[in-house]
């Protein structure tokens, strides 16, 4: 399956780094515009963010987007038009399907830590929806050398739901663990190196690395060290 593989190094994303964020962008985002890399298939935006303590986002308007957080360190606060608000940390998923319109902030609440979290747009299957928002903690034993599903389209397995045919699913690999991942038919996949470092059809992968897999397959992912990894099933 190696030809059906593309690498998106880390070295090539875009920065947005001021004085209170610094962001990599592996699609085109904000100021950030790569021709080349507008987004894969459904998948639009795929940011690693880091805020400092006391920072963040001030309210801002979103449309037709299924907007997913996860927190890999510290914590992050939401609060939105709907009237939820809520503070989430790792182990925690947070999605927003921001619809036919919704405002929202993100802060991080702490005076002394900084937070590192992962910030997801998918385009949603239908626009003009009602906006809805949802979150989850998974349980980190759950990941442990297997696939364990965040948020999909039906909301199987436990995860949450989101308003299109995808799912995203989390691992936490050992050093030399061995993890297989499928792309069906009429589909495509995408692989996102949280942390860590893989080998996968002779390419070696480091955090911030990302792969897309083109067409339907199987593959292995070999651990080289303690690796986090963040698969997505999309509609081709």
């Amino acid at each position: 399956m190696a030809g059906n593989l593309d690498l998106s190094p880390s070295g090539a994303r875009g920065i947005t780094r001021t004085g209170w964020l610094d962001s990599r962008h592996t699609f085109s985002f904000g100021d950030y515009h790569d021709p080349a890399h507008t987004g894969f298939g459904v998948l639009r935006v795929l940011n690693e963010d880091r805020v400092a303590p006391g920072a963040g986002f001030p309210a801002h308007s979103h449309r037709d987007a299924e907007i997913i957080s996860i927190v890999l360190s510290g914590a992050l606060e939401h609060r939105d038009s709907m009237g939820n608000g809520s503070i989430i940390r790792p182990g925690d998923v947070q999605r927003m399907s921001a619809g036919s319109g919704v405002r929202h902030s993100e802060f991080n609440p702490s005076a002394t830590e900084p937070v590192h979290f992962l910030q997801i747009w998918l385009l949603p299957h239908t626009a003009g929806l009602a906006p809805g928002y949802a979150e989850k903690a998974f349980a980190q034993f759950g990941r442990r050398n297997t696939w364990q599903t965040i948020v999909t389209g039906n909301g199987e397995d436990g995860a949450l739901m989101m308003n299109q045919d995808a799912a995203l699913r989390l691992a936490d690999l050992a050093a030399a663990a061995k993890l297989a991942r499928t792309v069906p038919e009429g589909r495509v996949g995408w692989l996102q190196v949280i942390s860590g470092g893989i080998g996968l059809a002779g390419h070696t992968l480091k955090a911030g690395d990302g792969i897309a897999a083109l067409q339907q397959g199987a593959y292995m992912l070999n651990a080289t060290e303690n690796a986090t990894l963040l698969a997505f099933d999309l509609p081709d």
